[in-house]
């Protein structure tokens, strides 16, 4: 395969603010083609800097099938940390096409002195870890992880994410907050006291935009039901943007030993 710094078509797939960031400092860079491919998962996705397309490939074949008919020389999956499915489908694709493939995969968070996290495996772990008596719980899961809610009804949920939960749940305590990130320490602490929430229910995305959550659960000491993020299938492993033009920017040499 050719040295990445002579890669001059980029398909990325998105979804997050670092695949935006990274297409936004692509573009500004110039000389190269960058497409950035999205789910379709948000219903208004916030305005790219790139030519962009919304949709499934259908599965890693379609993938590859693209890559090639596209004549794209690198793919970067960015995608969400618990995207597994479309992440082990980039690296099938790649190979299939034989193209290089960089995944950028942001640290998940960490536990700092003072947090009362309690780590689990899915989100119906998560659930069962609420336990039986009634609880107030804000959750924050993404819109189409919230079903497993259902067995337990006894709780009061808050759940916020961009889009609304289509269809609804049948919960008899449920709030929907519509709103998106970053948010703020100062505005966190206010939305758990003003809901007098008791738990937080989270996955370990990582990333700063969402951190403030876990600032004010500290602070407020109010336990933490953290599911645990999967491994992520990966060519080249770079944890940020800057790692990403990073390996764009090496020679052939150094990247072979960078990798």
């Amino acid at each position: 395969m050719p040295p990445l710094y002579s890669a001059p078509s980029i398909l990325i797939l998105g979804g997050t603010t670092d695949a935006r960031l990274l297409a936004a400092a692509l573009a500004e860079q110039g000389g190269r083609r960058v497409e950035l491919s999205l789910a379709g998962r948000t219903k208004a996705p916030l305005a790219m800097p790139v030519p962009t397309r919304v949709g499934g490939f259908g599965g890693a074949a379609g993938l590859a099938d693209y890559l090639r008919a596209g004549g794209f020389s690198l793919l970067v999956d960015a995608t969400h940390p618990f995207a597994a499915r479309i992440s082990a489908n980039a690296v099938q694709a790649a190979g299939l096409a034989e193209v290089p493939l960089i995944s950028l995969h942001r640290p998940g968070w960490v536990a700092q002195a003072g947090d009362d996290w309690r780590m689990v495996a899915d989100v119906p772990a998560a659930v069962t870890a609420l336990g039986p008596a009634a609880t107030r719980v804000f959750v924050t899961l993404g819109r189409q992880e919230v079903a497993p809610l259902l067995a337990a009804p006894q709780h009061h949920y808050l759940i916020r994410s961009v889009d609304p939960i289509d269809p609804p749940l049948p919960l008899p305590h449920l709030q929907c907050l519509l709103d998106r990130g970053p948010f703020s320490l100062e505005g966190e602490l206010a939305l758990l006291r003003h809901h007098r929430i008791s738990h937080i229910l989270s996955k370990n995305s990582g990333g700063d935009a969402a951190r403030a959550k876990l600032d004010a659960a500290r602070a407020l000491g109010i336990p933490v039901i953290m599911v645990a993020r999967p491994d992520k299938p990966a060519g080249m492993l770079v944890e940020n943007v800057a790692g990403v033009l990073g390996l764009l920017h090496q020679t052939g040499p150094a990247m072979d030993r960078g990798a």
